[in-house]
């Protein structure tokens, strides 16, 4: 059985301990160790989690796989880009998955509720960015109707940063 739920207050460390455990086969050799240690404790850590939940413009969902969480997404509802037209647009910062469930389809179902939740939200499609050598979530993105419409530089630390594509889904 999958399950999506909102994130609350009360999931705080879960979302911090679910992050860095999802990130780091993804990207935790993007970047030299001290520039992934530096990112993980900016953005990973309790306090930023306190902060971004407590902020009504970010939303997190939770993906349940029976009982156990196999990810989660972070959504901000009418955030433009500059290299998409629309300007009702959901910015999909996250789309987390823990490397036990790939291959299980929970990426699509969650990306499937994020789609649907943007359209309840009356926003004219998904924009977000990628690490240009992620090729495994690039592909995941284009099988779900995405195409690269930009090129960004991702800040990982004060000397180090990683090429993104910015890719948009458009309803």
């Amino acid at each position: 059985m999958i399950t999506i739920r909102k994130a609350t207050e009360k999931d705080i460390h879960l979302l911090a301990s679910l992050s860095v455990e999802a990130f780091m086969p993804a990207h935790g050799h993007s970047s030299p160790k001290e520039d992934i240690t530096s990112y993980i404790k900016a953005n990973f850590s309790i306090e930023n989690f306190k902060k971004e939940i407590a902020n009504p413009a970010f939303e997190y969902y939770l993906l349940y796989h029976t009982t156990k969480v196999a990810g989660f997404s972070k959504v901000i509802f009418n955030t433009p880009s500059k290299h998409v037209v629309n300007n009702q647009v959901t910015k999909m910062e996250r789309l987390y998955l823990l490397k036990e469930f790939y291959g299980l389809h929970l990426g699509a179902k969650l990306m499937n509720f994020n789609s649907e939740l943007a359209k309840t939200n009356h926003q004219n499609g998904i924009w977000l960015e990628v690490w240009t050598e992620n090729f495994r979530a690039i592909k995941f993105y284009k099988k779900a109707g995405f195409k690269i419409v930009g090129q960004a530089n991702f800040t990982v630390s004060k000397t180090h940063s990683n090429p993104n594509y910015i890719m948009y889904l458009e309803f």
